[in-house]
């Protein structure tokens, strides 16, 4: 009996599917670095990676063939801003590790021990075509909300493809809440703090010296040394022009931070100050109408404004369920596509728009040589569309994530199947009266 258990037990476990060699063919082929789909392309993933991808490929002996039948063949999605993992139920605390509102650590925070590659809405976004994410922390009890990290939506127990990959800050009102109640406190907080672990770089036992009094905890200021040294991107959220400037500034007194502006809902008004600056941005497309004081210049030619002057421009979807739909990003690219034609606004063309949800957060974090194109070297994460990618109601047919194929089935699929067409036997208690 008690090894018949096992077994049962062991039935149940998931084993990781290996990763296959596999060649698309017959593919409208988008690489995803900017450049135009390829018709009659061909990819070839081989031991995870992207072998060769392009027109005349040839395939090799012993490899998988599929037939993409002139479908579109891209590059997973690679959401630019995402909570996925820490989230299963916004409204149930127990299950929702985006903020330590209540820690003493603020920058020292690493979310990767909090990601839950099991949570729901990992399998939703998975099957909507989003194979890799760019994880941030929510609020801490400090300025600083911690160190996030880069994951891949496959269907196993390691969803880290690299941890402490950014620290998130927040700068405007949600900042000035946070220092003290202005942004005067907002900026002085975050230069003394940055000063704090440049001291304790130099010199650690000056932390210890500060007692009670001290302004951050040890784990903090070996993460924000990191920051000032360039080690670590740093993200910040910052809507209002006049912010986003002083936020340029702070380069000069700390020259080799990496900013990436995460929002800028005014960014257009001061884009070749961002460009000249060579610092990326995150925006969301759907902020086109004013959702607080420091959010009056929004429109939704932002991002289209931005990517004239210069700026390298990612869309994501964040302030906007940023958990559990991030298939809303393809729509948002898309629709700046559609604004490309309206007289007077400023879009993307679908080559740009394409390459903002896929190599452009990549390069963000760095990780550009890695995830978010088909060139070759970088990891097999390949997606079959039904139809084009931007277009609403698309969706994947199949989708190989480091080159192993992956459900496409989520709970809410089984939930419908199993309540379709209930039977007697087939339904919870509450249904038998």
């Amino acid at each position: 009996m008690m090894r018949a258990l096992l077994l049962s037990a062991a039935a149940l476990i998931a084993v990781p599917a290996a990763a296959q060699d596999v060649a698309i063919t017959n593919a409208k082929l988008v690489i995803g670095d900017g450049s135009a789909p390829i018709d009659g392309g061909t990819v070839v993933v081989r031991g995870g990676k992207v072998v060769a991808a392009g027109r005349g490929v040839a395939v090799p002996a012993g490899v998988e063939r599929i037939d993409a039948q002139g479908r579109y063949v891209t590059p997973g999605i690679v959401a630019a801003f995402s909570r996925v993992g820490l989230t299963e139920v916004d409204a149930v605390q127990g299950t929702n590790d985006r903020s330590a509102t209540r820690s003493r650590f603020s920058a020292g925070l690493d979310i990767a021990p909090a990601l839950n590659p099991m949570g729901s809405p990992v399998a939703v976004n998975r099957a909507a075509g989003v194979t890799r994410a760019i994880v941030a922390p929510g609020s801490s009890s400090n300025l600083f909300a911690g160190q996030g990290a880069v994951v891949d939506l496959g269907d196993d127990m390691d969803m880290v493809t690299r941890p402490r990959v950014l620290q998130y800050v927040a700068f405007g009102e949600d900042g000035s809440a946070k220092a003290g109640g202005s942004r005067a406190a907002t900026f002085l907080l975050f230069r003394e703090q940055l000063l704090a672990a440049r001291s304790y770089a130099r010199n650690p036992a000056t932390l210890a010296e500060w007692g009670n009094d001290a302004m951050i905890q040890r784990a903090d200021a070996e993460a924000l040394v990191r920051v000032i040294n360039g080690t670590t991107p740093l993200f910040v959220r910052v809507d209002r022009a006049a912010d986003i400037l002083n936020v340029l500034k702070l380069k000069g007194e700390f020259p080799a931070l990496k900013l990436v502006l995460v929002g800028a809902t005014e960014g257009w008004l001061i884009a070749r100050d961002v460009a000249a600056a060579k610092v990326p941005v995150l925006v969301s497309p759907l902020t086109d109408l004013p959702g607080s004081f420091e959010q009056l210049g929004a429109t939704q030619s932002n991002a289209g404004r931005l990517k004239a002057a210069g700026v390298d421009v990612s869309v994501g979807v964040f302030d906007d369920d940023d958990a559990h739909k991030m298939g809303y990003t393809m729509q948002y690219a898309g629709n700046l596509v559609g604004l490309s034609k309206v007289p007077g606004a400023s879009g993307l063309t679908w080559d740009q728009a394409f390459a903002s949800i896929t190599s452009a957060p990549a390069r963000a974090v760095g990780m550009d040589a890695t995830i978010g194109s088909l060139k070759a070297g970088r990891v097999g994460d390949v997606v079959i569309w039904d139809n084009d990618p931007l277009e609403l109601g698309s969706r994947p047919t199949a989708i190989w994530i480091e080159g192993k194929r992956q459900s496409l089935v989520t709970r809410q699929d089984r939930l419908r199947d199993r309540y379709l067409t209930p039977t007697e036997g087939n339904l919870p208690k509450a249904y038998d009266r």
